[in-house]
């Protein structure tokens, strides 16, 4: 088992350059990673689904970091 399986990761900005390359070595290392972005949903679906291919798991989250109401609202569970 890897390292990081059973764990959770939310990294922000995840849907382009740094942030993308966390997200996919913490989805490597076995974590479910939650894909962070802003305004590009197509960068971070794309992400999600290079996680995917490679066996993880990951799910892209809209949420502006800059916006208070934006975290409470991506960090407060649904359901």
């Amino acid at each position: 088992t890897s390292k990081l399986h059973g764990k959770t990761a939310l990294v922000t900005g995840a849907s382009k350059g740094i942030g993308a390359g966390i997200a996919k070595e913490l989805a490597a290392a076995g974590a479910s990673v939650a894909v962070n972005y802003a305004r590009a949903r197509e960068d971070a679906d794309a992400v999600v689904a290079s996680i995917k291919d490679a066996g993880g798991r990951a799910i892209a989250v809209q949420c502006d970091v800059s916006k208070s109401a934006d975290v409470a609202r991506m960090l407060t569970p649904s359901g």
